[in-house]
């Protein structure tokens, strides 16, 4: 089951329990398992409804209200009134490139790129304005599913199955400048029969070669990991682009993978697994170290957080949910899930502390966790009119937990909403 028929699964999806439900996840993994719309009083499914549409009425306000003063608060009314004026938000531009899915979307050097079919769109972070188009006159190489920046380079991933190398120049234009697998290392592993293997009866291909939609791209150590609707997780050098290493990772399409700053891989599949990847002590090739099974459903997304000691998954089921490492030999377990959404989490991203979801219910939610170790939802929009397939973010002044962060979500209705969300700290006066 690919990304693609997520609407599907959703349709089909059994409604969530609460934290206190011991068949969600077993005891031994519910450490601090929370109900994390902190809009509404109680984890029922008529109290979220009614707190989200409160949130989500004030998202056309031009004008932000003012933080009441938490002096003269006991610590509980605090914390409390705290989360629930803890962000004020409001549109600042609507950007439409073409009438199509927005795809992708990713932040680089105050430039935002956003992925529209086979289009990729270039703005300027301040002013908004079209920088540049490329990639739109290619009609064969499908829609773009991800994006990451290598050596002043873009890297695309796309549909029919190549990965794509740009290069900016001087005037902000985009010249390709290499596909993957390059000429060179095809012919360099096409003459040898043991580098070839079949895909299916009659048809055979380069190990080298993706042979299904690149749906995820990330980068650490120099190294490039792309990830495919074929299953196969392979790892790209820099800067020859050379294949080292072709991995069948899951029995099912690859939807995700991100990188932590020591190294680890992270895949997610539509298997409804996440599996970890890291070379063994004194060896350069990948290997699998360990495997996370508690989503019940395809898995989507992945975000990693900066010190790359928390992993966050959002799936089909409708939760996020937070992995953490349990000890110095990276094992894994589940301390949280963060539940709110009615539909699939379809991206994730983490910006500083705060963790962004967007779902196919529309809307995107900003997550934090606290300072007693919860994590509580900020805010909600919904200006989206289908489901949210892309969200990136950059925060903007104050220390890393305040100040303003710009929120860029690009959805199935062809719209790239940009917000501002101020966020003050919890004992902010």
């Amino acid at each position: 089951m690919k990304l693609r028929s997520w609407l599907s699964t959703c349709s089909s999806a059994t409604s969530i329990s609460t934290a206190d439900d011991a068949t969600s996840l077993p005891p031994q993994t519910t450490r601090n398992f929370l109900f994390s719309d902190t809009s509404s009083a109680s984890p029922s499914s008529q109290d979220t409804s009614s707190s989200s549409s409160s949130l989500q009425s004030n998202l056309s306000l031009q004008t932000l209200p003012s933080v009441p003063s938490l002096q003269k608060l006991s610590p509980d009314q605090t914390l409390t009134l705290a989360l629930s004026s803890l962000s004020h938000h409001h549109v600042l531009a609507s950007l439409k490139p073409r009438p199509l899915h927005v795809t992708a979307l990713a932040l680089h050097h105050n430039l935002l790129y956003a992925a529209s079919g086979t289009e990729i769109n270039v703005f300027d972070v301040n002013s908004y304005a079209l920088v540049d188009t490329f990639n739109g006159k290619d009609s064969l190489s499908g829609s773009v599913k991800s994006f990451t920046f290598c050596n002043g380079k873009v890297l695309t991933a796309h549909q029919d199955c190549k990965i794509r190398v740009w290069k900016s120049t001087e005037t902000k234009r985009h010249k390709l400048v290499a596909t993957l697998p390059t000429v060179m290392d095809y012919f360099r592993r096409f003459i040898f029969p043991k580098n070839h293997f079949q895909i299916r009866r009659h048809r055979k291909r380069l190990w080298i070669e993706h042979h299904d939609t690149v749906s995820g791209l990330a980068i650490a150590n120099n190294l490039i990991y792309s990830v495919s609707w074929d299953k196969y997780l392979k790892i790209w050098s820099v800067p020859n682009f050379r294949c080292l290493q072709s991995i069948k990772a899951h029995d099912d399409a690859i939807n995700a993978v991100v990188a932590s700053i020591d190294g680890t891989i992270y895949t997610a599949s539509a298997d409804s697994r996440i599996k970890v990847w890291r070379p063994p002590i004194g060896e350069r090739k990948y290997a699998l170290i360990a495997t996370l099974e508690k989503h019940k459903s395809a898995v989507n997304a992945l975000a990693v957080n900066d010190d790359g000691t928390t992993l966050f998954s959002g799936a089909c089921d409708r939760s996020i949910l937070v992995w953490e490492r349990e000890d110095s030999a990276n094992y894994m377990v589940v301390t949280g899930a963060l539940r709110g959404h009615s539909k699939a989490i379809l991206c994730l991203i983490n910006v500083s502390d705060l963790l962004l979801s967007g779902s196919a219910d529309r809307t995107v939610r900003i997550w934090r966790r606290g300072s007693d170790g919860r994590f509580c939802c900020l805010t909600v929009t919904n200006a989206h009119e289908k489901p949210v397939r892309a969200v990136t973010a950059v925060t903007e002044g104050g220390s890393p937990g305040g100040g303003a962060v710009k929120v860029f979500s690009g959805s199935f209705d062809g719209e790239i909403k940009v917000w501002k969300v101020f966020v003050s700290t919890l004992n902010s006066q």
